[in-house]
């Protein structure tokens, strides 16, 4: 994989920011005693998400979880958003919902804690959104969406139940292969449009079930690749603009399949780097725009993945897994299972 040197200059010549650590770190921190704000109640929805996020974004910078985040605190709260049926809510007394169990669960396991829950009953809530052809609901509403496919794949293999007959996994990545499409993406269901958030599920959830030999990897790394931006950016569909968070939807999906080399690492890593607030920390989606929890953590991990913290001073950062969106020294303590090309 080539790696993006952090003494690039960009393309007027001006040096490249440097990775504030210390700003973003305080920006995350900080973000808890804002409750007073548009965006904190606008979000009460997608808490468990956005608290991934940040803990998430803190892991890989090195951060300590338990002094800084006050990851204890944060086991407790994860837990009271459990709901009867054994799935997890976006917030306290929400319905229980795929996407957030998986939150729940990555945040439990990057804080040591998923002993706190039983497994066994997680699973089976999990098991119940299966379909007849092998695709996920979210919730007990019944919308069906290939990111659901890979939260559920993703939550089983992070409980250690993803052999042990709760769900069909065959059946599961089938239906997921069959919604790809003609120009080698993936779409939320059979016949939808390709898009970059959805390839990194299809992608994902095909690497959890061993089941990659399912896509056309030459074709797929085609179509990531012309996301990329003059800005160096990339973008989730032809004649959008390039945005932050596609930093890790389409880096991932090209580690898993071997191709990152087949973009400008390094026009990259300029782009993720323009979007850092100077002042108040945290990344913004493109330069000059406010920043948020969602892309400060996609962009911190975006640059995992270049390998832009190997060539710094950064050693006490941890390498992003671009299957689990997990630390990947915590992955290989789990043992979680998952396949790359």
């Amino acid at each position: 994989m080539a790696s993006a040197s952090p003494a690039a200059r960009d393309q007027s010549g001006a040096a490249t920011p440097p990775f504030k650590t210390e700003l973003h770190a305080a920006y995350v921190k900080g973000l808890s005693a804002k409750t007073h704000t548009f965006e904190h109640v606008a979000t009460e929805h997608l808490r468990m998400s956005g608290v991934y996020w940040g803990v998430a974004a803190m892991a890989t910078m090195g951060r300590d979880l338990r002094a800084e985040m006050e990851s204890d605190t944060l086991t407790e709260w994860v837990l009271s958003c459990q709901a009867p049926s054994g799935g997890f809510g976006g917030n306290v007394g929400h319905d229980a919902h795929v996407l957030y169990t998986l939150s729940a669960l990555q945040i439990l396991a990057m804080g040591g804690a998923l002993d706190r829950i039983d497994a066994d009953r997680v699973a089976g809530y999990i098991a119940s959104l299966q379909q007849h052809d092998g695709s996920f609901v979210g919730d007990e509403w019944g919308e069906v969406d290939t990111r659901f496919s890979y939260c559920a794949l993703s939550a089983l293999s992070i409980l250690g139940r993803l052999r042990t007959g709760f769900v069909d996994v065959g059946r599961a990545t089938a239906f997921v292969a069959s919604c790809r499409n003609f120009d080698g993406g993936f779409g939320c269901v059979p016949g939808a449009e390709s898009h970059a958030g959805q390839i990194f599920c299809c992608v994902g959830a095909l690497a959890i079930g061993g089941a990659l030999d399912l896509l056309d990897s030459e074709l797929l790394g085609w179509w990531l690749a012309e996301r990329q931006c003059d800005s160096g950016g990339l973008n989730g569909r032809p004649e959008k603009q390039a945005d932050v968070c596609y930093s890790w939807w389409i880096l991932s999906a090209l580690s898993i399949i071997g191709k990152v080399d087949w973009i400008d690492s390094q026009k990259l890593a300029e782009f993720i780097l323009d979007c850092q607030d100077g002042d108040d920390g945290g990344i913004s989606d493109r330069p000059g725009n406010m920043a948020d929890v969602f892309h400060t953590f996609f962009g911190v991990a975006g640059l995992s993945l270049l390998g832009w913290y190997d060539a710094g001073s950064h050693a006490n950062f941890r390498a992003i897994d671009p299957v689990y969106a997990l630390p990947r020294d915590l992955v290989d303590e789990m043992g979680l299972e998952s396949s790359t090309l």
